[in-house]
């Protein structure tokens, strides 16, 4: 029997979650990229309780070392740990969150920025090219998250220390392939026990 034409809730929930997983998921995840955004502004704006409290919450996620943030509000985007251990000093500059001559630091680090914003940004693209674009095969994703991996890995190892291109582009890439392996593959889940899901359905939740 065809899962569609049965009136019981499972199913109807199924349906529900079938048709809307894309629009619930993107909400989550600009919520999740946006909150270390709002952090330095709150903090401009001497809302200090509520921005410490979202800068705590990241912690969990998150390392959020100045020298490898961005910073709001201030004369520059970005310090590197040479021109922030100068200003604060070599201990400070991994903690600090910013003061009004230097501005405030993003509560993400630079990488996450990227990663999260290229999952939101691409989240959003498939929703409206769902129908026209194949799944990611795990040997084309291990490509794609090669160049994050190798980054990471030496600065991790201390044998060099990244750039703020580097660490954009290869979070960018590992945002772009982790959304291309796996939100197809959610839709195919969905379609392989309740059938394809109805062109008029799809194009809402992509434009949604």
């Amino acid at each position: 029997m065809d899962g569609r034409a049965s009136g019981s809730a499972p199913v109807t929930l199924l349906l529900g979650v079938q048709r809307h997983w894309l629009l619930a998921v993107n909400v989550l995840v600009a919520v999740f990229a946006g909150l270390p955004l709002l952090a330095p502004v709150l903090l401009a704006s001497d809302f200090t309780d509520a921005a410490i409290a979202i800068y705590a919450a990241y912690q969990l996620v998150c390392h959020q070392w100045a020298f490898r943030s961005y910073f709001l509000f201030g004369p520059a985007i970005e310090y590197g740990p040479g021109v922030l251990s100068a200003h604060v000093g070599p201990e400070a500059m991994y903690g600090f969150v910013g003061s009004p001559e230097l501005g405030y630091k993003v509560a993400f680090c630079e990488r996450d920025v990227a990663i999260y914003l290229t999952v939101l940004l691409a989240g959003l693209a498939y929703g409206r090219y769902r129908e026209r674009l194949p799944s990611l095969g795990l040997a084309g994703y291990a490509l794609l998250i090669l160049p994050m991996a190798i980054d990471g890995f030496t600065q991790l190892f201390g044998w060099r220390e990244s750039t703020v291109e580097l660490r954009t582009l290869t979070g960018a890439l590992f945002g772009v392939a982790s959304v291309w392996l796996i939100y197809p593959r959610v839709d195919a889940l969905f379609a392989r026990d309740l059938g394809p899901l109805p062109a008029t359905a799809s194009t809402s939740a992509g434009a949604a």
